[in-house]
């Protein structure tokens, strides 16, 4: 479509006609996310009426929450096999314009520093040693306890940037750099805390990112479930799947929005994990 006819839709989005103001907004919808930077470009203009800037703002809205939805559900269809892709699918929510490539990047530079410090005969603990040293003392990844609740806490983009997040979130870079170094690390989906297991056939044991990856046993997780009163299920102590993370940071994001009151992000997420719990 000519720039002239776009302009020329844009321009009848305060008609008089409610029906001609649907019609033109359902065919703007159609043309997809690759028209919003003409939005965008076209909500600066300073002599568009405040009907037509407003109208823009929902419209760039609805394309952006459409792209995004449509990024976690084809995730979610194909597998959900890479944790990474469904984190920046997530992170797409408040930053439409991230890309994948920045978050790989991100994550290899901290992998290959990882790598210096490993080697392949270590003993399982003095890997995690290893792997603790970079990430909490050389680049000093820790627990953002100030704001715990906050959405950027579920924002990978945001925490790979600040080096301070919630237990899933730092989990989450963890795991991608220790599975890049070969090594046998999964999410465990405890009651109020995300964790790590280290798991093979002859070694079992636990990590707590949230805690400068301290190191603990089978029974400290018994332990952890009697204070709580809660049952010792199997779910507790083995690796989670991919799909169970991002259930999991989706549900701490509607969390993130309820404590603020924005309803209409709440209702928007509740309607996206929906679809990931069919």
């Amino acid at each position: 479509m000519r720039d002239s006819e776009l302009k020329a839709l844009v321009s009848l989005l305060d008609d008089d006609d409610s029906e001609v103001v649907t019609m033109v907004e359902s065919k703007i919808k159609s043309l997809g996310g690759n028209i919003i930077p003409y939005l965008e470009d076209r909500w600066e203009e300073s002599s568009l009426s405040p009907v037509i800037q407003r109208k823009l703002e929902d419209l760039i809205h609805d394309l952006q929450f459409n792209s995004f939805e449509k990024r976690v559900v084809e995730w979610y269809d194909t597998g959900a096999q890479d944790i990474l892709k469904g984190m920046w699918a997530i992170a797409t929510y408040q930053y439409p314009e991230l890309s994948l490539e920045k978050l790989e990047a991100d994550i290899n530079a901290l992998y290959l520093d990882a790598w210096t410090e490993l080697r392949d005969d270590m003993h399982p603990m003095d890997q995690i040693k290893a792997l603790n040293h970079v990430f909490f003392s050389k680049h000093k990844f820790g627990a953002n306890t100030k704001h715990f609740h906050s959405a950027s806490n579920s924002m990978i983009n945001v925490v790979l940037d600040s080096h301070r997040g919630n237990p899933i979130s730092l989990c989450v870079i963890y795991m991608l750099v220790a599975q890049k170094l070969k090594l046998p690390i999964y999410g465990v989906n405890l009651p109020n805390l995300f964790i790590l297991t280290y798991k093979t056939e002859k070694v079992q044991f636990y990590i707590n990112v949230f805690n400068r990856g301290l190191v603990f046993s089978k029974t400290d997780i018994d332990n952890y479930l009697q204070q709580l009163n809660i049952g010792q299920e199997e779910i507790f102590y083995q690796p989670c799947e991919n799909i169970d993370i991002v259930r999991r940071v989706l549900r701490n994001l509607i969390i993130a929005f309820e404590k603020i009151g924005d309803t209409e992000k709440v209702k928007e997420l509740d309607a996206i994990l929906m679809q990931l719990i069919a």
